[in-house]
């Protein structure tokens, strides 16, 4: 049988995956895809009726079985059909995610966009009446750039996910703490993939926000609209979970 990847950090944008990638790429039995985000499980121009896993084995060096393989490409939890097609590839995969407090995470992923040039509209705008845009996208109803609202429902992601997986196979993280306290997140992550403790690592912070003249600023009313939007799928999540944010 050919062999196949062995995990993938499948979320959440902005919530410290480029960091953790970083991390497990200083493990001597983890190896990793040449780049961090291969994009595969959400590329709408494959036939995924029936999928060719080639050129996505060609990012890793899977005849290499001294180390376990894996990736990070965060819209994996958000997109549409992704996990499906993860799951239709490999049932027993181990997958990765990192949440952050959604409220945080969605004025982040805003900064982003407005630093890369594609967003130019203001965040308070945005996560209001700028949510119609991504019914004007394909597929209808989901975005790359302009979801920063809807990236933030981890109870519906999780739910979906727990849905296709056994939550044996899945290890959900809390951005924050890996910020914090970097390793006892990555303990777990090694007791998860089953390879031995880091020896020593060296806490890094990777891709943080440009520093530009942004015209906005998270207010507390920008913070409140977003709580109350995210009030019932929080719930979800701690129903899930047990995780809570804010």
């Amino acid at each position: 049988m050919e062999p196949k990847v062995d995990f993938i950090i499948a979320g959440a944008q902005k919530a410290g995956t480029t960091a953790l990638f970083d991390y497990l790429g200083d493990h001597p039995q983890i190896g990793l895809s040449d780049v961090k985000e291969v994009h595969f499980f959400d590329d709408e121009a494959r036939d995924w009726a029936t999928p060719n896993y080639l050129d996505y084995h060609a990012r890793f060096d899977l005849s290499d079985r001294t180390k376990v393989w894996g990736e990070a490409t965060p819209i994996y939890l958000y997109w549409k059909d992704s996990l499906e097609r993860i799951c239709t590839y490999r049932p027993d995969i181990k997958l990765i995610v990192l949440l952050r407090d959604p409220v945080a995470r969605a004025f982040s992923h805003w900064k982003m966009e407005y630093a890369r040039g594609v967003e130019t509209a203001p965040f308070d705008w945005c996560v209001r009446r700028g949510r119609t845009r991504l019914f004007d996208s394909a597929p209808w109803g989901w975005h790359r750039e302009f979801s920063y609202v809807e990236r933030g429902f981890y109870g519906e992601q999780v739910e979906r996910l727990f849905g296709l997986f056994p939550r044996e196979q899945v290890l959900i993280l809390q951005a924050e703490a890996l910020d914090a306290e970097p390793s006892a997140t990555l303990s777990k992550v090694c007791d998860f993939l089953g390879v031995a403790p880091f020896p020593q690592i060296r806490p890094r912070r990777v891709h943080e926000a440009r520093d530009l003249p942004y015209p906005s600023r998270l207010t507390p009313e920008d913070a409140a609209h977003l709580r109350a939007i995210y009030a019932r799928d929080s719930a979800r999540l701690h129903a899930l979970t047990g995780l809570s944010f804010g």
